[in-house]
This record gives C-alpha cells, structure tokens and sequence, in this order.
C-alpha cells in the first residue's frame, strides 16, 4: 500500500510540473503544467466548454470529441470522416476538420455545436483535382450546425449553415467563432486565400479584393436561421456590408491567411480581432471591423513600402523563363495602393516579424535561382485568444498568439481602448513544438495551448526542422502566483 502510494505522488508530480519563465526574463510568472491528452492527430480548435469539459476537434483524423479535464478521458461524439469525399491518398488540404464553436446558451435550451470541414475534393478540371502548371488543387469547405445528444454522447439533426466555401491545399484559414455585433452573437469564419499566388498555387487566380468571392475573407453567419424556410441564404445576416439583392456573408476583406479569430470584451465593449500569416514575416494582428479591407495582396504588414517592387510571394516554383509565375501582384507602391483602397482600408494593430526589403530583395534572388535564401524571423501565428480575465492581472487586455514556427506563446498588452498594442510582446512556453490552438478558462487560471503532432509546415514549403517534443497534445499551464 506504502509503494502504490509513493508512485501515486511520484506521477502526479511528475504529470504537474512546475513553468516558470527562463532566469533572464523580467516576468516572474509561475505555472504548473499537465498534459491533457497526447498523440492526437493534429488538435486543430478545442473549446473550454460551459460543460466543463474541452471539446477538440482533430483536423487529420476528422474526430469531435469531449474531454474529462479531471480523468482526461476522452469520448467521441462524432467522425466526420464518412462526410468527405477524399482519402487523402493523391491530395490534402490545409487543415481537414478545423472549425469548432459551441452555441453561448448551450446549456440553457440551445445545445448547438458548430464545425467548419473540407469535405470536397473537386475533380473538375483533372483526375485528381489539381490543375496542371501551378494551377492549384481546388476543395470546398462547410459549416454545419448539430444538436448534443447528452444522453446518447453523439450529435445529431444536422443543418448545413454553407458549403459553398472554396477550400485549397494551402492557406484556408479556418478559425471559427461566436462573436458580438450590437451585442447580438453571430458566427465568424475566417477563410484564407487559397495560396492563391505561390507554390502548387502560383497560378490560381486571386480573389482576395473581390467582394463577391469568399476568398481571403472573414465571414459573418447567424445562429440560428432568420425564416422558417432554413435554406442557406437564411443563415447570412441581412445586414451584412455588402449584401444587396444576393445575401453575401462577407465581413471583411483583404486577408492572407487568418487561422485566428478571436473575440473579448475590453472596456465594457466588444471587440474581435484576428492572426494572419504574412509571405515571409509581417504577420499581422488585425482587429476586425465591418466592411474594412485589409490590404493582401496590395499592402503586406503596415504600410511601409518593404514590399515594394515585389509580390506576396515568389519561390522557384513560381519562377517561369522569362516571367513570374504568380497570381500575386506587383506591388508597385504600398502607398498608392492605400490610397485607392481609400477609408475602407485597415493598417494591422501590431506586425510581427518585420522583414526589409533588402532581406526580401535576397530571398527572391536566391529562390528565382532555386537556392536557400537568408532565413527570416516570422511568428506564424496559428490562432489568437483574448485575455480580458483577472486571474493574471498583467495579462488582463492582453492577446495571446500562439506560434508554430518558434514553439512559443506571445502575450500583447491592448490599450484601454483594445485598439492597439502598448509596449513589445512577451513570450511564454518555449518549446520544440508547434503551437496549434490556444484557450483561457472561463476564470482566467489555466491556459490550454495544442501541439501538431509532426513538424511539418502546414503549407507545402518544406518541414520545419524543429523537433516536436510533443506530439499531438494538449497542454495545461496554471498559474501558480504574480
């Protein structure tokens, strides 16, 4: 009995370990840290629920599940495997099962669970869905509502929200979020453009400043749908920016690659901002607004002129004899282009990961050669969470912005207003992972971060050559004191 206990206490020590920041930081934070679960297959979202479990989605295995934050049992509520059409055998798509929000009264009469997927491969314009000479591999992705099932552990009764948004093998975004406007809730997903200008991509036409496209945009949806007739137009709120005789669900525009949407209420009001993937560096930190235009592929971070006489992005695989192989545009001048763009354009709060254009004038010279070119220091911002708790009261009106690229988590200090970033951001968590999602408890005390299981980049540029420590996780920091 004496043994068991001692090994009781020896893994519960072993399973709590103690966080605290690295001796040459300022910040005297100290966290336990717990895993909860291991070896997923890609934790791509996961929602504190107000059940008081975390609800996980894993992007490669297509799997919504429950899990006991106590006993870290894990119980599947659904595979969403049989939903797709493709095997994975000739092609993949950036992500796989993404998207995950629970309905704000889930547990007060509107047990709704909503998932965003890729659920088609298209094969129209080839065998296996790709177009020849860069022309991209094309998807479609889907949101769908379902009703828990307490009792029977499952979901069920489901409503297709859309199913008309384009999907890709690089750069389709896919945060999902319950989010206010007029302090009315509504769902945002977040959708990337495609790759469309780069790699296997190069050649696909851009669509990003195209309003009537869903592109490179953050979408806006209802709830619940505002007829009785529950087809897809009912979902899109009538008060969209740019809805007129057509129901558009576009809410903004402009977006690269925005895998983080995230909402908090700072100041007594709500606000919702995003992450976005730059070309190389310049990451972005937006705060959403209506009808705004956030500049890609004309202006890259804030409006510096660094990318001009360049394009979003260029490899040797978008390099032709005698042309650029690319859907991106010449940037000519950021400046002008921010002056057609007028009112509607929105410079980001914070960039991260700032890049010259003399780095930039390397990089492409030694990629059009086919060449390794200087290394750059880019965030890679996978999702994005607001910090307007008290549990940590120096986090309190922070962001928090995990990074796949450096293994770690940035908190930045919002202002009163929540409408810029004081100060630089600090880091915490450092590791050799790929943080994936990141979620605060309901009192601010534990922050819930996922890993990948491997270490490739989600895009098709090449591995990342980090070593993942752990895989497929997630991971529990409390904090201990301040």
């Amino acid at each position: 009995m004496i043994q068991k206990l001692f090994l009781l206490l020896f893994l519960l020590s072993f399973s709590q370990r103690i966080y605290s920041q690295p001796k040459n930081s300022n910040d005297s934070l100290v966290f336990t840290k717990r895993i909860i679960a291991e070896n997923l297959k890609d934790p791509w979202a996961i929602v504190y629920g107000p059940d008081d479990y975390l609800w996980v989605v894993e992007s490669k295995k297509y799997l919504l599940s429950r899990i006991h934050l106590e006993t870290k049992k894990k119980t599947v509520l659904k595979d969403f495997t049989p939903n797709r059409n493709f095997s994975g055998e000739k092609s993949w798509p950036m992500g796989g099962l993404m998207g995950l929000a629970l309905h704000p009264n889930f547990t007060k009469g509107k047990p709704f669970v909503y998932v965003a997927y890729v659920y088609q491969f298209n094969a129209e314009n080839t065998e296996d869905g790709c177009k020849d000479s860069f022309g991209g591999c094309f998807y479609k992705i889907k949101l769908e509502r379902y009703q828990y099932d307490k009792t029977k552990q499952e979901l069920k009764n489901p409503f297709t929200i859309c199913d008309t948004i384009p999907g890709s093998s690089d750069h389709n975004g896919g945060d999902l979020k319950i989010a206010h406007v007029n302090n009315k809730p509504y769902l945002f997903y977040s959708a990337g453009d495609m790759g469309a200008g780069q790699y296997g991509n190069a050649g696909r036409k851009n669509r990003v400043q195209n309003i009537n496209s869903y592109e490179g945009k953050i979408l806006r949806f209802n709830l619940e749908p505002d007829s009785a007739a529950a087809n897809q137009n009912s979902w899109i709120p009538k008060d969209n920016p740019f809805t007129s005789e057509n129901r558009n669900a576009v809410w903004t525009y402009g977006h690269r690659n925005p895998e983080g949407i995230a909402e908090g209420k700072i100041n007594g009001k709500y606000r919702l901002y995003s992450s976005e993937h730059g070309p190389f560096g310049d990451d972005e930190v937006n705060q959403i607004k209506k009808g705004k235009n956030y500049g890609h592929p004309l202006v890259i971070g804030y409006n510096d002129g660094n990318y001009n006489g360049f394009a979003a992005g260029v490899s040797n695989h978008d390099y032709l004899p005698g042309k650029w192989n690319t859907a991106y545009p010449l940037i000519e001048d950021e400046s002008e282009n921010v002056k057609k763009m007028g009112q509607n354009f929105e410079e980001p709060i914070k960039v991260l990961g700032l890049i010259s254009s003399e780095i930039l004038s390397k990089i492409f010279e030694h990629r059009l050669h086919n060449e390794d070119g200087p290394d750059w220091e880019a965030v890679a911002p996978s999702s994005i969470a607001v910090y307007d708790k008290k549990a940590i009261p120096s986090w309190q009106n922070s962001l928090l912005i995990p990074s796949l690229k450096q293994g770690e988590l940035l908190q930045l200090k919002l202002n009163k207003k929540g409408d810029k970033i004081i100060g630089e951001p600090k880091s915490y968590f450092k590791g050799e992972v790929r943080y994936r999602e990141v979620e605060v408890s309901p009192d601010g005390s534990k922050i819930y971060l996922t890993t990948d299981y491997s270490s490739q980049s989600s895009n098709p540029s090449k591995n990342n050559k980090n070593k993942v420590n752990c895989k497929g996780c997630i991971i529990e920091y409390t904090i201990k004191n301040e």
